[in-house]
């Protein structure tokens, strides 16, 4: 988004959506203001809570989080029946950088009585939808800290003195997320904690629709599907892509009475994770001290290894299930499960029928070639998901003028420092500390659940670190 940029606090200006955004005077004062409040930043304000259990009044983090969401949710897109996490229950919001804490898995099992039928499943890996129900849960031990529905639209410089000292705060402009209100209001902050989340990816040229899907709307336009008029829902799906997400999507829509579903990938087949005990400590804290003072070589090197931990990669288990599907029904001679190997979509039609199709008539026409020979297929099909994965929001979208004093390397990206803060230049004098965007300099943990306890204890001590520079005075 284009942000407003301005030299002083309190300037008026317009926001990404055409907002005036009116001078405020007394706005809100916060030593840390977390952006999106996902599992990242719900890390984080935990660990800021339990410091401000365990110190004096004095020594607390004033800290607020905005999120656009009118309540926590994580991938709830994909919270398909049955499916699993890909990492152990002891990765989640606390344990790895504090056994004690009670915001912890555990704790939330004990809280509903589920301990001991857990411990009795025998498995280390919940299934999503209750991994899920633990993130809401601790959500709500820390939801005083949150404003749900709101938006940050833009990034205020403040500058010292005369107006053109250092910056040592920046004011970060709110809108109501809902659209219903065009009102604004400003809080000030000495830290920025960005944690925007990642961004659904299409291939170029295709534009989602009533029948083209990402597999992070999957869930809601089903039910949307099938909440018609007349009671039937699409039943013959085209599911693009060759990692965990298409094959989950491609199994959950095969299980649909009748549905016919066409995997379409370019590997000659699904390919599984690797999830042995060596190659899963590149998700090591230790691995991330590695990893950033590796040099650009090696951190390529690394990240190509190990992009099989991870991208385009499926669970075992679900690779198998999905192939004894697919040899029943050609024993039975009924084939609804279709896999294009070693393919790819060359040409989309779709009919325009607008946002809430007629499931009774004309679909999609998606051309596949068959990449050996060049054979074109052509799929008559009701509805085609992707499952193209995710890309990092770009944070320099929302800093406006502010970002142009975040340093870039000779690739072009972010320099981003081991404690996920960025690089900066004069006459910028405010952390602004990344959560996400930082595969290139911290490793392939950066987007998951691997590292995010861990991280949030680092970001939290290095703002208490940073408070020395506050004594400088407040802008």
């Amino acid at each position: 988004m284009d942000a407003v940029s301005a030299t002083g606090a309190g300037q008026a200006g317009v926001d990404d959506a055409g907002v005036d955004v009116a001078e405020e005077d007394g706005a809100d004062d916060y030593d840390v203001l977390g952006v999106g409040f996902g599992p990242s930043n719900l890390a984080l304000a935990i660990a800021i809570e339990e410091h401000a259990e365990r110190c004096a009044p004095g020594g607390r983090i004033r800290a607020r989080f905005v999120e656009q969401q009118a309540a926590f949710g994580w991938h709830t897109g994909m919270l398909l029946p049955g499916a699993t996490m890909q990492v152990s229950y002891l990765k989640d919001l606390v344990t790895m950088r504090d056994p004690t804490s009670p915001s912890s898995f555990l704790s939330y099992l004990h809280a509903n009585g589920r301990i001991a039928d857990f411990i009795n499943t025998g498995t280390s890996t919940p299934t999503r939808l209750e991994f899920h129900d633990y993130f809401a849960w601790a959500a709500r031990r820390v939801e005083h800290l949150v404003d749900y529905g709101t938006r940050a639209v833009a990034v205020l410089p403040v500058r010292g003195g005369d107006g053109d000292g250092p910056v040592r705060a920046l004011d970060v402009v709110l809108r109501d997320a809902s659209g219903s209100d065009g009102a604004t209001r400003t809080v000030r902050t000495r830290t920025l904690v960005v944690a925007t989340g990642l961004q659904p990816v299409l291939p170029e040229g295709v534009e989602r629709g009533g029948r083209v899907w990402h597999t992070s709307e999957l869930l809601p336009r089903l039910a949307e599907a099938d909440a018609g008029a007349d009671g039937s829902g699409p039943r013959r799906f085209a599911v693009i892509g060759a990692g965990q997400s298409a094959a989950e999507a491609a199994g959950h829509l095969h299980a649909r009475p009748g549905a016919e579903v066409h995997a379409v990938f370019s590997r000659y087949g699904y390919s599984p994770a690797d999830d042995s005990a060596f190659a899963n400590r590149i998700f090591d804290p230790e691995a991330v001290d590695d990893f950033h003072r590796a040099p650009p070589g090696v951190r390529e090197m690394l990240l190509g290894y190990h992009a099989n931990t991870n991208y385009s990669a499926v669970d075992g288990e679900l690779i198998t299930e999905l192939f004894r599907r697919l040899y029943a029904e050609k024993v039975a001679g009924d084939q609804r499960l279709h896999v294009h190997r070693a393919s790819r979509p060359t040409k989309l039609h779709v009919p325009d029928d607008g946002p809430r199709p007629d499931w009774a008539h004309a679909g999609v026409e998606l051309d596949v070639e068959f990449l050996p020979t060049g054979e074109a297929t052509t799929l008559d099909v009701d509805a085609v998901v992707y499952a193209t994965g995710y890309r990092p929001v770009d944070p320099t979208g929302l800093l406006g003028e502010v970002g142009a004093w975040c340093r870039r390397g000779t690739d072009g990206e972010l320099l981003v420092e081991r404690d996920y803060r960025l690089a900066t230049a004069d006459p910028l004098d405010v952390p602004i500390f990344l959560q996400g965007p930082t595969e290139h300099t911290h490793g392939i943990s950066s987007t998951l659940l691997s590292n995010v306890a861990v991280r949030a204890g680092e970001i939290r001590d290095a703002v208490l670190s940073a408070r020395g520079t506050w004594a400088r005075g407040r802008p």
